[in-house]
């Protein structure tokens, strides 16, 4: 035989050769093992997907042994369809999982919002109440401080409110000037309405019988316009300032003794409460 006929069936021997240890090869094999890689390569497919991860890995493994063993190319493809669809239904899974993982997540941290927001409105609650509480309790020292003030200025209960009663020894007889000894009980009274500036007050002047009405009026009224003044200028406010004459209208006792009499001789200072309101409703506009 020529030589060169010798090389061209060595050749060929060669080539037949390489053919017969060259594995088959298939496309839809190569799907179903990308699909499979992806689904195994998920952290939830051992949790979510197991049986349809073992069953795709069954199915191509069924489809390698097919092509290997040179059945029709069909069955390859069937049965590589088949190991894919399993790795696409597990994948299916891994992502509903998912879902349903942050889903329950979401629910979680929006309960978490809830209880947080449900435990700060309870606190402020709470804290409201403690304001609420300490406030009232502020108000009632403050209004025990204000009657053992009252008390110590010899202030008595009426119907017209707190009352405090200034006697004759302010003026001389028949005068309306102040006296150096009302100093004392003047700055008394000046220092607490300057610590309780809510509180508005009604100079009143009372006579005795003796003389007119007309004369009793106008010294009772001249009375109450010079202790309103010097309490003014004392620091308390003019606006809750009122000074009124009542003349010899509202004696408190008889004007048939001299002791009687100098009773009926007085100045009262009228209170009214810690909110500026009267017992009886009266007015008390701005001192002249």
């Amino acid at each position: 035989m020529h030589p060169q006929h010798l090389i061209a069936f060595a050749a060929a021997g060669v080539l037949l050769s390489a053919c017969a240890t060259t594995p088959p090869h298939d496309d839809h094999i190569d799907q179903a093992q990308a699909a499979i890689q992806t689904l195994s390569a998920d952290p939830l497919a051992q949790q979510a997907a197991a049986r349809d991860l073992d069953e795709a890995r069954a199915r191509l493994q069924n489809a390698q042994d097919a092509l290997a063993s040179h059945q029709p190319i069909e069955v390859v493809d069937h049965l590589a369809y088949i190991a894919q669809r399993h790795a696409e239904a597990g994948l299916a899974r891994v992502h509903a999982e998912r879902a349903r993982a942050d889903l329950a997540r979401a629910q979680q941290e929006r309960t978490q919002i809830l209880l947080a927001a449900r435990a700060r409105e309870a606190q402020n609650a709470q804290d409201q109440v403690q304001a609420t509480r300490a406030q009232v309790a502020a108000t009632r020292a403050e209004l025990a401080q204000a009657q053992q003030e009252l008390a110590e200025l010899k202030a008595k209960p009426t119907d017209r409110g707190m009352v405090v009663t200034l006697g004759d020894v302010l003026f001389d007889t028949g005068q309306a000037s102040l006296k150096p000894g009302a100093d004392l009980a003047l700055d008394r009274l000046a220092s607490y309405l300057k610590v309780h500036p809510q509180t508005k007050i009604v100079v009143e002047g009372h006579t005795d019988s003796i003389g007119s009405d007309e004369y009793n009026d106008a010294l009772s009224q001249r009375r109450a316009d010079a202790v309103a003044h010097g309490l003014i200028t004392r620091g308390v406010e003019a606006d809750d300032v009122r000074a009124v004459g009542r003349g010899k209208n509202f004696p408190v006792a008889t004007n048939d003794t001299p002791a009687g009499r100098q009773q009926n001789r007085r100045v009262e200072i009228v209170f009214s409460d810690q909110n500026g309101r009267f017992a009886q409703g009266e007015d008390v506009p701005a001192q002249r």
